[in-house]
């Protein structure tokens, strides 16, 4: 037995260090993981070269770039605002839906995907961006676009949007 008694801190730490004036200042998303989910495929069309350069820097300073990358990190954060403005102002109903699905249902996709085909329609017809699965084999239908989703609670009312 140990002769020390657990202590536990149950306080908040906040950094109030300001970040340097070379870092651009980008507000937060304020998103939850829902609608994060929801969206995160067309954040990926849109924003997959801002992604890319901060993944490169982040790799090639090796574990400490946590303030070297800022400039990348905030890049990637607008766009990804600038994304979930654009479907808000577009298609706030079928994103709506969409999200609030994933979030009743435990962030599983094949749960919604009937809200997210009417989503991925208006964001393609409105926005052209299109969900595309990374590393999903070419030869193959890919499981958001399929008639039949195996593991759906309600086969009889999976339909196709208009």
């Amino acid at each position: 037995m140990a002769a020390r008694q657990p202590r536990f801190n149950q306080n908040v730490l906040i950094d109030t260090t300001p970040l340097p004036d070379s870092v651009p200042k980008v507000p937060e998303i304020g998103a939850s993981s829902a609608p994060l989910l929801s969206a995160s495929f067309f954040i990926g069309a849109r924003c997959g070269a801002y992604n890319d350069d901060y993944m490169k820097c982040k790799t090639e300073a090796h574990g400490k770039g946590e303030v070297e990358c800022m400039k990348e990190g905030r890049k990637v954060t607008r766009c990804a605002a600038s994304v979930l403005d654009d479907i808000n102002k577009n298609c706030l109903e079928e994103f709506r839906k969409h999200w609030q699905c994933l979030d009743n249902n435990n962030q599983q996709l094949w749960h919604c995907r009937r809200p997210e085909q009417l989503l991925n329609a208006c964001v393609f017809d409105k926005l052209k961006l299109e969900k595309m699965i990374p590393g999903a084999p070419e030869n193959e239908t890919p499981v958001h676009l399929r008639d039949r989703q195996i593991f759906s609670h309600n086969m009889s009312s999976y339909r196709k949007p208009e």
